[in-house]
């Protein structure tokens, strides 16, 4: 027992320093302007990569995992797709190259990005050990909305997104992060409905990771 405890201990080591290590490359590319072109290409790469981390960390992977893995993949790129194509939840936006490739004008990845937080931030709120269910939705829903207030900037800086009609860098509509806290309660819903059991500090770092990454990045 203890050493499979070592084990699993010494793999969610690996995956935390690989979390932080790419962020740290990633913002450090950032801030050389003439390596911004070749960063920008792996963004999507990069997302793959941090999904990849917090799932090998989960616990018990199974058939309702792997569901779940669905319901929300197909829920944020519907959320998407009517945001970009109707116009709902999130105001007039439209995605950019950087993300890649579109499907009816939504980057594919942006389903892994709404997987990848939701789950980060669901396992973040079973960590906090707060017991009600309904206050872990609401304040992950909130973390998930002050994320997006780091990510705005960046995102039409880098062209990840930008607002229609083009504006300055803070000009996210406040219906945008309206809607990040009400969709994100969503997603935190269908993550307690999984019931998924307390999973280890991978999600937490990576939701750090994010956060100073955003951060620092629109201080460069």
């Amino acid at each position: 027992m203890e050493r499979t405890q070592g084990m699993r201990a010494d793999k969610q080591t690996i995956l935390i320093f690989i979390i932080i290590l790419f962020h740290a490359v990633g913002l450090a590319g950032f801030a050389v302007e003439t390596l911004q072109p070749f960063f920008l290409q792996f963004v999507p790469f990069h997302l793959l990569l941090m999904l990849a981390m917090v799932f090998l960390s989960h616990q018990d992977i199974d058939p309702k995992f792997v569901l779940f893995i669905v319901v929300i993949s197909l829920l944020a790129f519907t959320i998407e797709w009517l945001g970009v194509n109707k116009h709902l939840f999130f105001g007039h936006y439209a995605y950019g190259q950087t993300l890649g490739y579109k499907w009816q004008n939504v980057p594919v990845i942006i389903a892994v990005n709404w997987l990848m937080l939701t789950y980060a931030t669901g396992t973040v709120m079973q960590n906090l050990n707060v017991r009600s269910a309904s206050a872990r939705i609401i304040i992950g829903a909130f973390v998930m909305m002050t994320l997006d207030v780091f990510i705005e900037p960046n995102a039409t800086r880098y062209d990840y997104w930008h607002w229609v009609p083009p504006g300055e860098y803070l000009t996210a509509p406040l219906g945008n992060y309206l809607a990040w806290f009400g969709v994100g309660a969503v997603m935190l819903g269908v993550f307690e409905a999984f019931g998924f059991k307390k999973q280890n500090a991978v999600g937490g770092a990576l939701l750090l990771a994010q956060f100073l990454f955003f951060l620092l990045l629109y201080w460069i």
